[in-house]
């Protein structure tokens, strides 16, 4: 390695967003995100927030792209580095994408590259050597189209997933959280000193002019102060997972912010590419759903895809399906109201199914799981257009896609039930739990019961087919837990083949977790994706991209993984970054479970 390498360490990470740790690996330089910034502006500019200057130079042409650390960031970490140059090209305006001028600019460490490069620069695909940064050229022209710069991100993202990105010319600390949700590392002080031109502050919440009667100023350092204010506050948010909520909050000060979320959310739905998503998430971990952006967020679309289409009920409980209101309390089962509503339906083979926004349905067999057990929503009673129409359609996919009889509502919402499936309003605008609304859901359930010869099920078989759903959400399929049972105590039950236990539910994860004797099934059933193991190497631990050689794209953070080496099963691990990021995300990409 070079003195152009830098040292890049994922310190933290949710979803796209990262905290890079720069330079010695035990001892970073300076971590991401942050700024760089031009070469007159250095002196004013503490190191810590900027470890980068940048000098572009369009004398002629082409022009050129340098860029130069202030810290000791390249490999061997004995001088400030890196020192980077590259020619920059032609840059057409994205509107003339059609054209290729031939002159798409240098490649290397550095990598400059447009709109235009990227549809037709074929080479960008087959790079001899990784680029370190990836420079988006025509980000501001981009940024005026619609859609346009989502997508110019998310391809680069995906396609480089290691590499740093700059966005020359659009950041500030009004858009840093999004632009930093959206993949990008690197900001520029441009807007910045635009507004100081213009006697304005830009402020996390956009341009504003000073207040005077408070003594503000606009000077280069009151504008330090709100960028270190903010770069703290987005670092923070990625270590505690509240990126996204922090996001939801910044685009309110901009209509176009906010179509450049939904622009992003979108792409990132997109079914059968790699993706993004988390199947096990950290204990502690909450999903706030607390404005209108988090109801198309591709966690909650994913979760309403797969109830819509893919979900299938537990065995024997496609005859009666009960509607049941949500709860604060998570998982439902254990707020006073479920427990409640639980000695009205005891254990039978009737489907309970709660209502709720912005997942819409969740089944009492998922809801121990991400995001079901771990998301927060204002409750006012009233809702609004798009949550109805929703809960409505996917009701109707549910009961279209298992064949429910008859349906009892204790939801308390006007829900329309497909002509030939039987249906008992069992709250009639009563309290869930009001004694006449309990009353109407005990008798609901018992005519149920004897109507359609409900069967009663042990709690055991109950756990085990919820497993089995737990399974077909978090794995490829449940096929691993034929001919097992379920055995133990709550809330550490086990699962067993004969006397031999082969998984344990941990509620803490929302997961189960596999032992050795496992392994061997979940590979015969092909239940979890695989990742294969360079030949000649002795995998000791954790799995980093130097030890691999291929890996299935359907990997999602949190999730189990088989790991193989020359076809031969060595054990499992557990992803630390989802598919998008593989192979070439620096540090752990899985860390290591179990091992035969």
């Amino acid at each position: 390695m070079d003195g152009d390498t830098i040292g890049l360490t994922v310190q933290a990470s949710q979803r796209l967003g990262r905290i890079y740790g720069l330079g010695d690996r035990a001892s970073p330089a300076a971590l991401t995100p942050c700024l760089l910034v031009e070469e007159s502006d250095a002196d004013s500019t503490p190191t810590n927030l900027a470890p980068f200057t940048y000098q572009q130079d369009n004398s002629k042409i082409p022009g050129t792209l340098s860029i130069m650390g202030r810290l000791p960031m390249s490999i061997p970490f004995d001088a400030n580095g890196p020192d980077w140059k590259v020619g920059v090209g032609h840059v057409l305006p994205p509107s003339m994408v059609a054209a290729d001028t031939g002159d798409r600019g240098g490649s290397g460490t550095l990598l400059p590259i447009s709109w235009q490069r990227m549809n037709h620069d074929e080479e960008l695909l087959n790079l001899e050597k990784e680029p370190q940064v990836v420079v988006l050229l025509d980000a501001l022209q981009l940024a005026n189209q619609r859609g346009a710069l989502a997508k110019a991100l998310f391809t680069i993202r995906q396609q480089f997933s290691s590499a740093l990105i700059w966005c020359p010319g659009i950041s500030g600390p009004d858009n840093l959280a999004l632009l930093t949700w959206m993949g990008v590392d690197l900001h520029d002080l441009v807007r910045t000193s635009q507004c100081e031109a213009h006697h304005a502050l830009l402020t996390n919440s956009g341009p504003r002019m000073p207040e005077e009667s408070l003594d503000e100023v606009v000077d280069r350092k009151t504008h330090l102060a709100i960028w270190k204010a903010e770069l703290a506050t987005v670092r923070r948010a990625i270590r505690d997972g509240t990126l996204r909520e922090l996001v939801e909050q910044r685009v309110l000060s901009s209509p176009r912010m906010v179509e450049h979320l939904r622009h992003h959310d979108a792409l990132l739905t997109i079914p059968n590419q790699e993706t993004v998503l988390q199947s096990v998430v950290a204990t502690g971990r909450r999903f706030r759903a607390h404005s209108q952006a988090s109801f198309n967020d591709p966690e909650i679309i994913d979760w309403v895809r797969f109830i819509s289409d893919d979900y299938c009920a537990p065995e024997e409980q496609d005859k009666v399906l009960i509607l049941l209101p949500c709860s604060d309390r998570k998982p439902y089962r254990e707020s006073r109201s479920h427990i409640r509503f639980g000695h009205a339906i005891g254990y039978t083979t009737a489907h309970e199914v709660m209502v709720t926004s912005p997942l819409g349905l969740v089944p009492r067999d998922l809801e121990r799981i991400w995001p079901a057990a771990h998301y927060d929503v204002p409750v006012t009673g009233d809702w609004s257009t798009e949550e109805l129409e929703r809960i409505q359609s996917m009701l109707n996919r549910l009961i279209e896609n298992q064949g429910y009889s008859h349906v009892i509502n204790h939801s308390g919402m006007k829900l329309e039930i497909p002509s030939g499936v039987s249906v008992v309003d069992s709250r009639l605008d009563d309290g869930a739990t009001s004694q006449a609304a309990f009353e109407r859901l005990q008798t609901a359930v018992q005519e149920a019961i004897e109507k359609f010869e409900l069967r009663g099920r042990s709690k055991y078989i109950q756990l085990l087919e919820e497993f089995r759903s737990i399974a077909r959400r978090q794995m490829r399929n449940d096929s691993w837990l034929d001919g097992l049972r379920v055995a133990g105590k709550p809330p550490r039950w086990k699962v067993y083949d004969g006397e031999k236990q082969i998984a344990q539910w941990l509620p803490e994860r929302g997961a189960l977790s596999m032992t050795k004797a496992a392994l061997p099934r979940l590979l015969e059933g092909n239940c979890l994706p695989k990742i294969h193991l360079l030949e000649g190497i002795k995998w000791r631990g954790d799995v980093f991209s130097s030890i691999l050689e291929s890996h299935d794209s359907d990997i999602r953070e949190g999730g189990e993984l088989l790991v193989l080496q020359g076809g031969k099963l060595l054990g499992s691990a557990r992803a630390s970054v989802s598919a998008w990021g593989w192979p070439n995300t620096p540090g752990k990409l899985a860390k290591g479970h179990q091992r035969l």
